[in-house]
Parts: structure tokens; sequence; C-alpha cells
């Protein structure tokens, strides 16, 4: 056995139990409270609506149906445009296809690695030309920091296009004072195991529009009319939160304050002994935002590095560290060929650039600063090694 496959696994982003989820989970099998719904579902989303500031909140099974549920409160239908960050996971535009609409994908821009306000006002215009505006604006906040809300909001009010805000990797962090997630028309959250508080799987809707909340659990709890039989009269979805993973949910939003506290400290501390390396540049920190800092994030160029990002995860997979590439843009994905994009220059895609030199780190609040040190080592290692070799 080699000295590297006995090395502890250092993984990107693992669950972190804090042993207060326990309790709810003991409480609903003592009352079994087992199925979907009950009243940790109901806490859980108020307790949600409460830490955010928002007016309500619906608990559903993934931060995907979370968007489809938006989406299909807007009216999406089949012929529809939606315009949605390129910059991001699948699952952001997914539900578009859902709904048979069309996504536009909006470029990046270099301040927040999030959607371009210059490049969605050009496909805003592009858009009126055509007499086919969007029916709604999807904004990702990338790796916990918030895109440009203010100027996003802006474009989106002066065409009357409601935004879907999606915080999935965000919770936990502000811009301007007011909480990630609740400046669109709708807002929403994931609790997936890799992201800041975990549900093992599960996802939240938020918005001010309490009609639209209470219409969004009738569609997840598959459109059930109100009759003593079973009584269907449109489309619904199998999309609701269970009481034992809500359960969870309340002993996980307990200690978010402390989660988002403990990944700050992850990214200071690369920071700090990374950022002297020449092509090494962190992902910047908008002004009046403070971002949770999920996973923390660089670029790395390689001119002047020596190193590419490709070859400095692949030196760390030998280590048996997991790290990954920044997501690649969902405009170059197969699925997505043939859908239009919107760069934010006509010669500069700033989410190819991104993609092209992105390292995402282990950034996960168990992390002990050993084991970070231990990535750390490793990746000063390689670059030494790769100077010296050139």
């Amino acid at each position: 056995m080699t000295e590297t496959s006995i090395k502890k696994r250092i993984y990107l982003s693992s669950p972190h139990m804090s042993g207060k989820e326990q309790a709810y989970v003991a409480n609903a099998f003592d009352t079994n409270w087992i199925a979907p719904l009950g009243p940790h579902v109901d806490a859980f989303e108020n307790e949600l609506a409460a830490y955010v500031g928002v007016n309500a909140a619906a608990a559903v099974s993934s931060g995907t149906a979370a968007i489809h549920l938006a989406l299909r409160l807007l009216d999406v239908h089949e012929r529809d445009r939606v315009f949605c960050s390129t910059l991001t996971f699948v699952a952001s535009a997914n539900p578009i296809l859902y709904q048979n609409a069309e996504p536009v994908f909006i470029d990046s821009e270099p301040e927040t690695w999030n959607m371009s306000p210059q490049a969605l006002q050009g496909a805003m215009e592009d858009a009126e030309r055509k007499g086919a505006l969007p029916k709604a604006v999807i904004v990702v906040n990338l790796y916990g920091q918030s895109a440009k809300m203010d100027e996003i909001l802006a474009i989106c009010d002066r065409y009357d296009v409601p935004v879907i805000e999606d915080a999935a990797e965000s919770l936990g962090s502000t811009y301007k004072g007011q909480a990630s997630g609740t400046f669109g028309k709708f807002g929403i959250y994931s609790f997936n195991g890799n992201k800041i508080i975990t549900t093992s799987g599960g996802g939240m809707l938020v918005s001010n529009d309490v009609a639209a909340l209470k219409k969004a659990r009738f569609l997840a709890t598959q459109a059930r009319d109100p009759a003593v039989h079973y009584q269907h009269s449109e489309i619904g979805f199998n999309y609701r939160m269970s009481n034992v993973l809500a359960g969870i949910g309340r002993g996980q939003l307990e200690v978010l304050t402390e989660r988002v506290e403990a990944r700050r400290a992850i990214f200071e501390r690369y920071y700090q002994a990374l950022n002297y390396i020449p092509g090494f540049n962190f992902m910047p920190e908008l002004k009046h935002t403070r971002s949770n800092r999920w996973l923390t994030a660089l670029t790395i160029d390689e001119k002047q590095a020596g190193i590419s990002a490709e070859q400095l995860i692949e030196a760390l997979a030998e280590e048996n560290i997991e790290a990954r590439p920044v997501w690649k843009p969902l405009h170059l994905q197969p699925l997505f060929e043939g859908m239009s994009y919107f760069s934010h220059e006509e010669s500069e895609s700033i989410s190819e650039q991104l993609f092209a030199k992105g390292v995402c780190l282990p950034s996960g609040s168990n992390m002990t600063e050993e084991d970070q040190m231990r990535v750390i080592d490793s990746i000063k290692s390689t670059v030494q090694l790769r100077a010296a070799v050139s």
C-alpha cells in the first residue's frame, strides 16, 4: 500500500452535523411524524423565513424543485424565454427545460464572477427588438458571493421582468446588509449534503408574496384540490420536504452563523498562505457584501504560476485531496448546444476564462486547521516543484 493510498481523504465540502439535529429527529420518531409534512416542516419554514427576513417560505425536496415551482408561479410555458446565469450548476437551468421553455445564458463579470449587468442589458435590448422579452431572469450567487443585485434589479425592473434569485450556495451571505436570496420575486436555497447547512437533501422557496407561497405548497403536494376524495384539477408535483429532514434542518439552522464564520476563516487562511504566489487570484468579495465563502475559489494564471488549474487539481488528487474546477458554463454544455449566449464583452467571455483557470479548494466547515495546512503545504510544494523543473 502506497503512502498516498493511506492518507486521510480531504473532501471539498462534506456534511457537518452539530448534534442539535438528533433531538428534532428523535421527536419526529417519538411522535410518529415520519411522513412528509408535520410540525418540523412548519417550524423550519417559519424559522428560515425569520432568519433571512421574508414573509414566507416553503420547504421542498431540493433547490431544483424550488426553482421549478418559481417558474410555474411565474407562468413560464413552452416557447417562453428565461435568462439565466451561465456560470452555475446545471440545476439552475434544468427547470427551464422542464417547462419546455428556452434558456438564454448571460455571462459573468470580473468583480463577483456572477451575472454581468452589462451582458444582461445587451440581452434585454436584443429581446426587446425581437419582441421576445423573457418571462423571468434567474440570477445565481456563485460560491456564496452575491451578484450585483442593484444593477440587475434596475435592469429587470426597467423591462418589467421578475427575478428568481438562486441562492443555493449563498445562504448566510448578505448584500448591503440584506440577506442573499431575498431580492427577487422568489429566492431559493439548497440543503444538499455539500451546502453550508444540509438536510441531506432538500431546498426552500422564499418570497414576500404569501399567496404565491401558498400556491407553491399546493403544487408541491400533488396539487390536491380541497375535497374529501382525491381530486386534481392541475398538474402537481411530489416536492414537499419530510418532517424528519425538516427536523435536521432546524438543528442545522441553529448553527448557520457558526458555519459561515468557519468558512470565512478557512478562506482567510488560504488567502494569507497562498495569495503571494504569482498568478494566484482569489475570488473577490464585492464592496458592501459579505460572502459566506461556501467554497474558496481562485484562478491560476499558468504563465505566472508555472502550473495550470487542471495540473493543480491532479496533483492534489494524488494526495487524496478533493479539489474541483469552477462550474463549466452552461452555454458550453452539450445539453444546451445552440442556445443563445450574451458575453460580458463582444470579444471577451468572462465565464469561459474563469472555467479555464478556476479551482475550488476544500472548504468544509468541519475541516481541521491541520487538514487545511495539509492542503496548503501540498499546493506550495507542487508549485515549487513545477518551478524547479521549469
